[in-house]
């Protein structure tokens, strides 16, 4: 494979691109099956009911360590969750292997840029629930 080829470099990010949507969607759908199996179809309009006055709005996991005891129990909202985090973690996986892609072309200006994009977007993902201005 030749990285020089700029058709090369856009079909393995294509490819990492496609397989992080597959992979999300499929693990949503597991989710959403497990759902309806543990739940009959007469009682999901009551589970999944909007109530402004109950917060938190029912019992979702809202953290890693509450999506991975979920997944451990199946609970169909943590295997959602973890299919949503596989797909907001795909663009990253993409500008992380666009990093190094460039780097094994050794094209200095590309991995400078990838690299501050890759900085801004783990900052934005790591750093920014630790700032109080960002808590609300």
């Amino acid at each position: 494979m030749n990285l020089k080829d700029p058709n090369s470099m856009n079909n393995i990010l294509g490819i990492v691109l496609r397989s992080g949507v597959v992979l999300s969607g499929t693990i949503i759908a597991i989710g959403t099956t497990l759902f309806i199996a543990n739940h009959p179809f007469d009682d999901t309009s009551a589970y999944l009911a909007y109530n402004p006055s109950l917060i938190p709005h029912g019992t979702f996991p809202v953290s890693l360590a509450g999506i991975d005891s979920g997944l451990i129990s199946l609970d169909p909202f943590s295997i959602i969750a973890l299919g949503l985090l596989v797909l907001l973690a795909t663009p990253v996986v993409r500008v992380a292997l666009s990093l190094f892609l460039f780097a094994a072309e050794r094209d200095r200006k590309f991995v400078y840029l990838t690299a501050a994009v890759l900085a801004i977007l783990l900052f934005s993902m790591l750093a920014t629930p630790l700032i109080p201005l960002f808590n609300g």
